[in-house]
């Protein structure tokens, strides 16, 4: 809309006016003259020189690429908010899952104890043990179950939709071979960033502004023409209008108008707008400085976060063998019940650590992409690849 209004400012413009009057003057001797006049007329005008105006319409069509790339960021960040907030449903569902796995092994065991201390083969430190494990495990749930619901509340408000329900991993292994590429690629489409086309568009508003308030010392030239009849009646028309009747005008002329001196207004607005011209030229290289930055931060978060899913992969399988291995202690008796209750607590501590990372792994090359200003729909298709059916 500021365009096409913009536009209308070399355009010509027609308007018409009429005009009704009673009129009259007295005369020397004490007489008077009356009368009526009915006018009517078409005034037109077109700009055929104004650098204000020409510097006006340039800054409305600079003004659309700011508005154009607004909406880029504004769709990025949607995908990456909505990404984020499905995949922390699924986090949250992992750790409740967990939550409750490790709360029946450890019922499991606090039931163990319980018997072995009735038959006497174990100590009441056992069945204590396992019974501050467990009321612990029990409060990790209910937090576990407050969160799921929370992130769900989360995930619906973005979608629009109540009981969205995301999607699983089904390929996890998938993941290990995602590639982030080289950093210098990913650094040189920063300058394509919507962000950084955004700064560049509200520079050139800024220089354009400039110039407008420049082309304020400056002469504007305008072509006018104009039509217009006049009916005249009554004895003043006689004396003062050339008689009676219908009198018909037009003319077609060109203004010139110059300001010689505005009290200082324009070089105030002048010195403004260089101000703001500076500021934006340091908001453009903010820009390019804080995606760069972020970018880099992106990638290396990308890397460090395959490197950590590999490891924590290591460490489940290490924290399933060092169950298996401190229950079958237990069973010959080289190993207490607390060593059990650990080693399981541990072995499920590790698979919520390892599905959040996974999951955090595959938001991160979205945070990349947002970073380097390349996010789109289209980069979902590969994670949605990942999920199952």
């Amino acid at each position: 809309f500021k365009a096409e209004q913009a536009e209308a400012l070399n355009r010509p413009s027609l308007g018409f006016q009429a005009e009704a009057k009673q009129v009259g003057a007295d005369t020397p001797l004490g007489g008077s003259r009356n009368g009526r006049v009915i006018s009517g007329g078409l005034n037109a005008t077109q700009s055929l020189y104004n650098a204000a105006n020409s510097a006006t319409v340039d800054k409305a069509r600079r003004s659309l690429a700011v508005a154009q790339a607004d909406l880029a960021i504004a769709e990025q960040d949607l995908i990456l908010r909505v990404s984020q907030a499905y995949f922390d449903v699924l986090a949250a569902q992992d750790a409740l899952a967990t939550a409750e796995a490790n709360k029946k092994g450890i019922s499991e065991q606090l039931a163990s104890a319980k018997r072995n201390f009735e038959v006497g083969t174990a100590t009441i430190t056992d069945t204590r043990e396992a019974q501050a494990k467990f009321d612990l495990v029990s409060a990790q749930v209910l937090a576990a179950q407050n969160d799921l619901q929370t992130k769900r509340a989360a995930l619906d408000q973005l979608v629009g939709q109540k009981g969205v329900t995301p999607l699983p991993l089904r390929q996890v292994t998938a993941l290990r071979s995602t590639s982030s590429g080289s950093l210098d690629d990913w650094l040189a489409q920063v300058e394509k960033s919507p962000t950084v086309s955004k700064a560049q568009a509200g520079l050139d508003v800024a220089k354009l502004e400039t110039r407008r308030t420049e082309a304020g010392h400056q002469p504007t030239l305008d072509l006018n023409g104009s039509l217009g009849v006049a009916n005249n009646q009554g004895k003043y028309a006689m004396s003062s209008l050339g008689g009676e009747g219908t009198a018909r005008s037009h003319s077609v002329g060109v203004i010139l108008k110059w300001p010689l001196y505005t009290g200082g207004a324009i070089q105030s607005q002048v010195s403004e707008a260089l101000k703001l011209e500076d500021k934006a030229r340091n908001d453009l290289e903010n820009a390019r400085r804080s995606l760069t930055l972020g970018t880099r931060q992106a990638y290396l978060g990308l890397e460090s976060g395959k490197s950590r899913v590999a490891a924590l992969e290591a460490a489940e399988s290490s924290s399933k063998l060092a169950l298996e291995a401190t229950q079958l202690g237990y069973k010959v008796g080289v190993r207490v019940n607390l060593d059990v209750l650990n080693a399981q607590t541990q072995l499920f501590s590790t698979q919520a650590e390892l599905a959040k990372a996974r999951y955090d792994l595959l938001v991160t090359s979205l945070k990349l992409r947002q970073a380097a200003g390349s996010l789109s729909a289209a980069d979902l298709d590969p994670i949605d690849a990942l999920l199952k059916p």
